[in-house]
């Protein structure tokens, strides 16, 4: 039986008194559309398996969302790597008998016109978690597909949880989620063809700046560079981590693919389980793997608070723009300075390995976790800056930015949530312990090239001969430090200690945990009272954000 509403679309396109039939309105066969979003791999994906064993042909459908664009924490960086993935993945596609169709367009509209041309049957696409405007887009979704007849179905996509109310039980349910088996790629597809030619960002009006070591795109590269981190790299894990250098050579380098979903963090665990299971056997039969074990083990605990986080946005849409705790956020009053803003962002403020760290974030998309932790506490706790216009800039500088990930962790670092460890990295501290000689500040900080180990960390303490030696005045050349780091830093310190201390701040601090808190065993640290998780059995009654009970 022909469906009134692709009688209504068929006839759109006739000329006026033209006769149509039941017959006629048949003509339009029915598809399955597949949906990518930030999952852009053919293996170990729901959606696309679904289509394939439909029976219906299907259309492979990215969008290049002009709303998307215009989103403040997107950056063309972003954009451009999604494109050359996703021609990765018009290639697998291809050899399976499918083709990606990248359409400029938003959802609605995009579903609109395909609907039109080829009578959708059913919208098979992964859960997403992003900022609120992808959630409103989906329901917005959602919505047209109900009022058009057409079936949209979402798959889980890796560990985060839809419908939660509280962390109770999640854990388990992530665990077992991503204990399932694999699933495969699908071959002899019944695609429907796409001839047409591949998008660039200029057809929008944009242009993305050019990264420096910017990794290999799609499935393959990911999947080569996962398995030498696990065959080869990977035995330093637990000490290159946090270095800029050293973690550039010897941590997974995966997040880039993670953060666009040309590997999922199900295949990943699996194969970090596998390769444990080896090192174990080896370790029976008397082989020296001990740091092998511990740096993988380690990796894989990381793998679950990937999840953990985003499941944080998940359960609270809003976090990207309201603190978790914003009451804690609202009497810390931190203001936007612009000068002290500009230098942060530009890598100016005369604290050279911090400068270092931030123009090598600039030029390549990427820095290691405890610089990006640094960075957020330089600009929250010493330069008094708010934690959204320093988040928004950090977003558009990580190649990487995976929005549940990085919201969760600039309320952690910039001390908003009211439950987390206050962490103020010493920048000082943080140079010695990765740089002590200056090689990566001399690197990008080209105006310090000259300057001598002893005083690379501060060069304001050269004498004048000293700078003139160096070809580096201070003020002049390099500018000095824009404040007292250790001085401000820790008042930055004192003053969140004081409000987290208030009572009506403690008990939003209590709320938030119960919706937002870790259920890992505490660890001890009776030594820091900052650190005590507000009670569980305290009720969820803050209005910080709308918990996403239900997508729809």
């Amino acid at each position: 039986m022909c469906r009134r509403i692709l009688i209504a679309a068929f006839t759109r396109f006739l000329p006026e008194h033209a006769f149509i039939g039941p017959c006629d309105a048949c003509k339009l066969v029915a598809i399955d559309v597949v949906w990518f979003k930030r999952d852009l791999r053919i293996r170990d994906h729901a959606p696309l398996l679904a289509a394939a064993s439909s029976g219906r042909p299907l259309l492979c459908l990215m969008l290049l969302e002009p709303t998307r664009m215009k989103q403040p924490d997107v950056d063309p960086i972003h954009l451009q790597w999604e494109l050359d993935v996703a021609e990765r993945l018009d290639r697998d596609l291809r050899r399976r008998g499918a083709a990606l169709h990248v359409v400029h367009a938003d959802a609605v509209e995009a579903m609109s016109s395909l609907h039109e041309k080829h009578a959708v049957h059913t919208v098979h696409a992964h859960e997403e978690t992003g900022v609120k405007w992808s959630y409103d887009r989906d329901k917005a979704v959602a919505l047209w597909c109900t009022a058009n007849g057409v079936e949209f179905v979402e798959h889980p996509n890796n560990g985060v949880i839809r419908r939660l109310q509280d962390r109770d039980g999640w854990k388990d349910a992530r665990d077992a989620r991503i204990a399932a088996p694999l699933l495969e790629a699908p071959f002899g597809l019944q695609g429907i063809p796409c001839e047409d030619p591949w998008p660039t960002l200029a057809n929008a009006g944009l242009e993305a700046r050019v990264l420096q070591d910017r990794p290999e795109p799609g499935e393959v590269a990911a999947l080569s560079l996962a398995h030498s981190f696990f065959e080869k790299r990977g035995e330093p894990y637990c000490w290159a981590m946090s270095g800029p250098v050293s973690a550039a050579l010897h941590a997974s380098r995966l997040a880039p693919h993670l953060s666009v979903g040309s590997l999922s963090i199900r295949r990943v665990d699996a194969m970090a389980k596998a390769r444990l299971d080896i090192l174990r056997s080896q370790r029976a039969a008397g082989a020296p793997v001990d740091g092998w074990i511990r740096s993988i083990s380690a990796f894989r605990s990381r793998l679950a608070w990937h999840d953990h986080f985003i499941q944080k946005l998940e359960m609270q849409t809003n976090i990207d723009a309201v603190a978790q705790n914003p009451l804690l956020d609202e009497r810390l009053n931190r203001e936007l300075n612009q000068e002290r803003f500009v230098a942060w962002c530009e890598g100016t403020t005369g604290w050279p390995y911090f400068d270092a760290c931030m123009r090598h974030l600039r030029a390549t998309g990427w820095t290691s976790f405890r610089m990006r932790a640094m960075m957020m506490a330089a600009a929250a706790y010493t330069l008094d800056l708010p934690w959204r216009e320093t988040g928004l800039h950090l977003a558009r500088s990580f190649l990487d930015y995976e929005p549940g990930i990085h919201w969760s962790q600039i309320g952690m670092q910039t001390g908003t949530t009211g439950i987390n460890s206050v962490r103020a990295y010493s920048v000082l501290k943080q140079g010695l312990d990765h740089d002590l000689e200056g090689h990566f500040i001399r690197r990008w900080v080209p105006e310090l090239s000259k300057v001598s180990a002893p005083f690379i960390h501060e060069p304001w303490t050269m004498s004048e001969a000293m700078q003139a030696e160096a070809g580096c005045t201070i003020g002049s050349d390099y500018p000095f430090p824009i404040v007292d780091e250790a001085e401000f830093r820790q008042a930055g310190v004192s003053k969140v200690h004081a409000v987290r201390s208030q009572a009506d701040v403690k008990a939003v601090s209590a709320a938030v945990y119960t919706l937002h808190g870790s259920r890992a065993k505490a660890r001890s640290r009776a030594s820091n009272q900052t650190n005590a998780s507000p009670s569980r059995t305290v009720k969820t009654t803050s209005k910080s954000g709308p918990i996403q009970k239900t997508l729809f």
